[in-house]
């Protein structure tokens, strides 16, 4: 972890070290005043002595102007080494986050991520930055001030050095029993973060079903568990400041009673109100720097849990890599699937079993089969989005590890059952697919996919700007930009994850023959629910609970398979669909 953590460093570790350098150069200019103003007082002001008030002013005013400027500069260097430190980590989580495979993702919540390059570098950053400074300037300012204050008068000194024990274990069990509330609370800031994010992307449902009410409980809650946890800490923490202040002047008191009982006794020979008044400076000088130290190990225990989840992120690996030697060129369409089995990493039981399948450069693969039957987690082995857990999958006579990853998905264009479009432009979107494409090739790929019926309607055509998420446009429309943009790509192998599902019929008939006529040398899969879809692919894949019911032409399945019979009865011999035998206006 730590070695994660302090990689990304790089490019600020001058400033890292010179903020603790300047801290330093702080913490000794100001230990240096209090002994410049004993001088003062014994030599200057008692003895009358006013050149050397003069003098030793000056020097103190120097000291004073030198501590200003390390101070000033330590703010600096320490704000650009944790700012930095902050940029670096979010930048390489982002980064390694686009490397995850489907499997990687599946482990992390998108609120877990969020959290992470959000609260959790947040906490990071604000930790790197005391430790820079406050973990540098407090243990030396403390060190530097018992020093002096021995050098003055050991006796007195010690009256310190058991405050300091007795307080540094009363701040250890405080820090212990905070930092644990605050580990616990960070946690819980997923939780937080995932309810927001459900009812912000979900809005519409929520307003449909009239949930206000229940999401707002749902977030209550959620925000009620961090305040729980955050007010369980403040209130450990609270005990830190009385307890401070009664040590604080519990020493002020015994150092000015023996102080002066020992100046009059001795008749300030042996001890002087110079030196009293140095003492009582590095009395406050060490048991402030200590409670400094304090906030600096609790601010570092709030940081830990954080710590911890960022460096996960960061050292997560991909589930798939490049072989030494990648093939560069997927030669044609061309699928087998050689006693493939498959699982999820969450599950315990195969999804795939023992599939086996030969599928010409060229064809048209129809695939059916009831919810849960494994359709999607069948095409997603193409484009190794996931990897078999057993038997091999071969795209052009090569093993599907062998290509280079880009390679492979260039090459194999898939629009998922959820469509996602993004903010822009409508060619910016559809570029996505090729980002050199022209403005013709845009059309075409349109054209094919139906999607210039639409798009010329709107006044800016082309130009015509999609919200996030494409929330301005149907669920049919924004199903056949997703097909387009993947025309785009000149794939060998299409797939269609249920891909035409708000699309009328007449339309979706239209798309399929555009397929037939336009991309003939590219190997396409449908996953269906109607057979309407699938009646004129050259061979159905009838799926059930991951196996293969039947496989063969539409008649031979109609013939012979009883799951596609079904759904081919029901189908036909119910009402049909109400928009058979005309365009979608609305998508």
């Amino acid at each position: 972890m730590f070695k994660s953590l302090y990689k990304e460093t790089e490019g600020f570790r001058l400033v890292s070290i010179l903020t603790p350098l300047c801290m330093i150069g702080e913490v000794v200019m100001e230990m240096i005043i209090p002994k410049l103003m004993s001088s003062i007082i014994d030599d200057g002001v008692t003895a009358g002595n006013l050149s050397h008030i003069y003098r030793i002013g000056g020097w103190m005013i120097v000291a004073a102007a030198f501590g200003l400027l390390f101070g000033v500069l330590g703010g600096v260097f320490g704000a650009r080494a944790s700012t930095g430190y902050a940029r670096n980590l979010r930048r390489s989580m982002y980064r390694n986050i686009q490397t995850f495979s489907f499997a990687n993702i599946d482990k992390y919540s998108t609120a877990g991520l969020v959290t992470r390059m959000t609260t959790d570098v947040t906490n990071i950053q604000n930790a790197y930055q005391m430790i820079l400074r406050m973990a540098i300037r407090a243990p030396s300012s403390m060190v530097i001030a018992m020093i002096m204050a021995f050098t003055i008068n050991a006796k007195l000194a010690s009256i310190y050095l058991v405050a300091v024990i007795i307080l540094g274990g009363c701040l250890v069990l405080i820090m212990s029993r905070a930092s644990n509330y605050f580990s616990a609370a960070f946690k819980k800031y997923d939780d937080l973060n995932e309810s927001v994010q459900e009812n912000v992307s979900a809005i519409r449902v929520v307003k449909a079903y009239v949930r206000e009410d229940y999401e707002s409980e749902k977030f209550k809650k959620a925000s009620g568990n961090v305040q729980d946890l955050l007010l369980r800490a403040e209130k450990v923490l609270s005990f830190n400041s009385p307890l401070m202040m009664a040590t604080v002047y519990t020493c002020i008191l015994l150092i000015s009673w023996l102080g002066a009982r020992m100046i009059v006794l001795s008749g300030a020979t042996s001890f002087t109100t110079g030196e009293l008044m140095s003492m009582l400076t590095y009395c406050t000088n060490i048991l402030t720097s200590l409670m400094m130290l304090s906030m600096v190990f609790i601010m570092i225990s709030m940081s830990a849990a954080s710590a911890k989840r960022v460096a996960e992120v960061l050292e997560e690996e991909s589930t798939l890599s490049n072989g030494e030697n990648p093939v560069m060129e997927v030669k044609n369409g061309a699928v087998r699937f050689d006693h493939v089995c498959f699982r999820y990493k969450a599950d315990g039981r195969d999804v795939l079993s023992d599939i086996n399948l030969n599928i010409r450069s060229g064809e048209t693969i129809g695939i059916i089969g009831g919810t849960g039957s494994a359709k999607t987690s069948l095409v997603q082995l193409l484009p190794r989005l996931y990897d078999t857990t057993a038997g091999h999958v071969y795209i052009g006579g090569v093993d599907v590890r062998d290509y280079d990853l880009e390679i492979l998905r260039n090459s194999v264009a898939m629009v998922l059952q959820k469509n996602e479009l993004f903010s822009g432009t409508i060619a910016e979107n559809l570029r996505w697919g090729n980002k050199d494409a022209t403005d013709a090739e845009i059309e075409e790929a349109c054209k094919q996919a139906c999607a210039d019926e639409f798009i010329e309607r709107f006044p800016d055509k082309y130009n015509t700007h999609i919200d996030q998420g494409g929330t301005n446009v149907s669920g049919g429309q924004k199903q056949r930009l997703c097909i387009a943009r993947a025309l785009l790509k000149k794939p060998r192998i299409l797939i269609l994850d249920d891909s035409t599902s708000a699309v009328d019929t007449g339309t979706d008939a239209k798309i399929r023959k555009s397929f037939a006529e336009k991309i003939p040398g590219t190997t396409v899969f449908i996953i269906a629910q109607r057979i309407s879809s699938v009646e004129n692919a050259d061979h159905v894949i009838v799926l059930d609970n991951g196996r293969i019911s039947g496989y063969g032409t539409p008649a031979e399945m109609l013939a012979t398979n009883p799951i596609y019979q079904e759904v081919y009865n029901s189908q036909t011999k119910g009402s049909g669909d109400f928009d058979e035998k005309g365009g979608d206006n609305n998508g």
